[in-house]
């Protein structure tokens, strides 16, 4: 693969990659803390995995059902606008099929993002069980890392884009002791 291409691929599929990795984390945060800082408890392996897969499947459903709407919503449109007798023609045919291909790379990318968003952090919680902070303080820093990536992707203040998905993960983490899912 050239650099053009991993750029072009990583163009399509930032928005299933930055949704899979916000999603595994959060869920990470969600779920473990009110178990790690309430009951002082630890992750085990077999919880971390459960969460990950969790995760994975929750990111494969949403992000293929918005991905896949909105791309035929364009095609239907734009049978529309060509003024083309039976409505939604576009959609049947290789344009709906590129249309669905592109939603199944969408949904796998999410998927994968999101299963190590929360996997990550869960494990470290499951190896050094008498450190089980560590995965709240591992998955906020993840998110602000993400956030620091983001803005400068998008030429915005990285520093802004840190603080705003930190404090987001603290603000998950406190709604994840508050509900106390164990």
């Amino acid at each position: 693969m050239t650099a053009g291409s991993i750029r072009g691929l990583f163009s399509r599929t930032r928005l299933p990659l930055v949704l899979g990795l916000t999603d595994g984390l959060l869920n990470a945060l969600t779920l473990a803390a009110g178990s790690l800082i309430g009951g002082g408890g630890s992750i085990s392996y077999g919880l971390a995995v459960r969460v990950a897969f969790v995760a994975l499947v929750t990111a494969a459903f949403s992000v293929f059902v918005s991905d896949y709407a909105e791309r035929r919503a364009q095609l239907v449109r734009a049978s529309r606008e060509l003024n083309l007798t039976s409505r939604g023609h576009l959609a049947a045919t290789r344009l709906g099929r590129l249309a669905l291909g592109r939603s199944l790379l969408a949904m796998a990318v999410a998927c994968l993002a999101s299963f190590v968003g929360s996997v990550v952090p869960l494990l470290a919680g499951a190896l050094l069980p008498n450190l089980s902070w560590l995965v709240l303080v591992l998955a906020i820093g993840a998110l602000a890392v993400l956030g620091a990536a983001l803005g400068r992707t998008l030429s915005a203040s990285a520093w802004r884009w840190c603080v705003l998905m930190g404090c987001g993960g603290i603000a998950v983490t406190w709604i994840g002791v508050w509900l106390h899912i164990t």
